[in-house]
């Protein structure tokens, strides 16, 4: 009998791992599965397994492909079944193109006088997918804010940062989810950092690779009105909930889609954004909504100096600007009192109010 030996942590059981323990018995007469204990997940892949062993070793056992599940105790790195192997010596120890341990279990198989398998990759039955990214989308929030930016865009792009600068952003409802996405896309309100975050990705991360600044994802996942500091990664400096702003904020489509990466790299006054965002840094720990308007005010001068066609003008608004730096895409336009907020939104068809959000 010729008896097939495999191993891995098979954390969240899924298709992949069906179609793994199907070849790999189809390579021999018996199938052992081992898997790592809760003890040994905890020690050297520093998290909790999904469920006890006892549970894992019973979901396993139901599976007609396996003829024997065992529990992984040691604490050899990537040899948790060192003791069983030496043991009962199998024939084959098969893994995937993918092994982070060839070189211990090939040694082990030398000792035992097992072959060393690696099975070739075939073409999955159902779309891949990973205990991590299983454990990524289930982590992931149902809904998220979008976000409008006040001063100090760009300089949460790495290559444009500044020492002592600071960024101002708020984090807005109504929210998104995957299935309702009530606003225009490419619309310069942080969309593709609330798409990363809600498939349970790294919005930092994603945006950065995209080559512009990290402020969108980081305020969304933080929420509120808050104040960061520029540089490479998001620091926050300083954070209110936004009630001063409540009732006093409405976004206007511009009717042209906005572009970030397109526009990253502009010549722009960089001196006047750092000053804008200093200004909106003190408004916010001052709670000077005059000082918030000044500042957005000021950005609004940076972008009609870089060339962004200038906003319409809308009755009661106190400042404005475009949300964000891709020449389109909604425009943030800021007003004294929600009278004079909800009136411009009745008087102007694309107009819609908005509010700070905070968890």
């Amino acid at each position: 009998m010729k008896r097939i030996f495999v191993s891995g942590c098979y954390d969240i059981i899924h298709a992949g791992h069906l179609q793994f323990f199907e070849e790999a018995r189809a390579l021999g007469d018996h199938l052992t599965v081992c898997f790592a204990s809760e003890d040994v997940l905890w020690h050297h892949k520093q998290r909790r397994s999904s469920i006890p062993d006892v549970h894992k070793k019973a979901v396993l056992e139901g599976m007609n492909v396996i003829d024997e599940v065992i529990i992984g105790t040691d604490h050899d790195i990537g040899l948790d079944f060192k003791t069983y192997f030496l043991t009962h010596k199998p024939n084959m120890l098969v893994v995937t193109e993918d092994d982070n341990y060839a070189d211990a279990k090939k040694a082990l198989c030398a000792e035992v006088g097992a072959t060393y398998y690696v099975l070739p990759k075939t073409p999955p039955k159902f779309a891949p997918v990973s205990t991590s990214g299983i454990v990524k989308w289930v982590k992931a929030p149902t809904e998220a804010p979008l976000r409008v930016d006040f001063a100090g865009g760009w300089l949460d792009v790495p290559r444009h940062s500044r020492e002592g600068a600071f960024i101002v952003n708020c984090s807005i409802s109504p929210m998104v989810s995957l299935r309702d996405w009530n606003y225009e896309q490419r619309s310069g309100l942080g969309g593709s950092g609330a798409w990363a975050l809600l498939n349970g990705e790294n919005g930092v991360d994603a945006e950065l690779d995209l080559g512009v600044g990290w402020q969108d994802p980081a305020v969304i996942r933080e929420s509120g009105l808050c104040v960061w500091r520029s540089g490479n990664l998001p620091v926050l400096d300083f954070k209110q909930n936004g009630e001063m702003l409540a009732g006093r904020m409405a976004i206007y489509w511009t009717g042209i889609e906005h572009d970030t990466p397109s526009n990253c790299d502009l010549k722009r006054d960089y001196d006047l954004i750092e000053k804008a965002g200093k200004i909106a840094q003190q408004a916010v720990h001052a709670r000077d909504y005059d000082m918030l308007a000044k500042a957005v005010a000021t950005s609004y001068q940076v972008q009609l100096g870089e060339g962004m066609q200038p906003l319409v003008t809308i009755d009661g608004a106190v400042a404005n600007k475009y949300c964000g730096g891709g020449h389109g895409g909604y425009a943030l336009h800021m007003f004294n009192d929600q009278a004079a907020r909800d009136a411009a939104v009745a008087a102007n068809e694309p107009m819609r109010p908005i509010e700070p959000y905070c968890r």
